[in-house]
């Protein structure tokens, strides 16, 4: 067979790689290479699609990169131009990059309670230019209120309510996410260190106005797992779901022992899309 493509001129080349954005995530693998060598919560400098941005610790960085660009797994379809998205657990800016470059239209709620990303999430969709960006440097909880929070620099802050183990660094505001969800939200994720079940009974009522959920159920070890309540949750408010296991907790062997993480024993990514056969 004739392979055409050694006689397309480079420009061609590069117009239709730019369109499927593969010179970019080729030149984005080349420039991460490097961060394998560089030690934990250094702050540095890579290009994501381009644009110049700030991370605050590589290996989380990698990992994020590789389930939000590599795997896209939040990416949607939707015929709302101007999609109402809310990022909760927002770290350094990510997920809300990928959700405003896929609907440039978007209306985004990024919160954050970690002030040591919070100024890194700016920066970064400042970056981009992006608008319709709100920023809110808040947690997600059942109510307003200041609660003890421990920061690792990293994608592993929480709150001191959730796991007392570990020495707290800061006092963060957090707040109720039910006056967000008084009209229709397109895209609703949660990743959030363990707050997951206690918001989703918060916002249970208020889920009917959500179209689409992503969940990061985390489970701690010596704690009560609340898996079935968060499914329950779902289900009641319509929601088809999906699962899958993220990184290293994917074991080939559960019964040989559990890997813990962060004195977390078991994660679990839940998809939920709005599935009228399921109410």
């Amino acid at each position: 067979m004739i392979k055409f493509k050694k006689y397309i001129p480079s420009k061609v080349k590069h117009f239709i790689k730019s369109k499927l954005g593969i010179a970019n995530r080729k030149a984005d693998r080349g420039d991460y290479f490097h961060l394998k060598k560089i030690a934990r919560y250094e702050k540095t400098k890579v290009l994501l699609n381009g644009v110049q941005i700030t991370i605050a610790d590589s290996a989380s960085f990698l990992f994020m990169h590789k389930e939000i660009f590599d795997q896209q797994i939040y990416k949607f379809k939707t015929n709302n131009p101007n999609p109402y998205i809310i990022d909760g657990g927002a770290n350094i800016g990510l997920a809300t990059i990928f959700f405003k470059q896929l609907y440039p239209n978007s209306e985004i709620i990024a919160f954050e309670p970690d002030a040591a990303l919070v100024d890194v999430l700016e920066s970064n969709v400042k970056s981009f230019g992006f608008r319709d960006v709100a920023i809110i440097p808040k947690g997600l909880w059942d109510k307003n209120e200041k609660l003890k929070f421990k920061s690792d620099g990293a994608d592993a802050g929480i709150l001191e309510n959730l796991n007392s183990n570990g020495t707290p660094t800061s006092v963060v505001e957090v707040t109720s996410l039910k006056p967000f969800l008084n009209k229709k939200v397109d895209f609703l994720k949660l990743d959030i260190e363990g707050a997951e079940t206690i918001v989703l009974r918060d916002i249970a009522d208020a889920l009917i106005h959500v179209e689409r959920i992503f969940v990061e159920y985390h489970s701690f070890e010596g704690q009560k797992q609340t898996l079935n309540e968060i499914i329950d949750i779902l289900s009641k408010a319509h929601f088809r779901l999906y699962m899958s296991i993220p990184g290293n907790n994917a074991l080939k062997s559960p019964f040989m022992g559990l890997v813990k993480y962060n004195d977390m024993d078991f994660q679990l990514n839940i998809f939920g899309f709005k599935d009228n056969t399921n109410g």
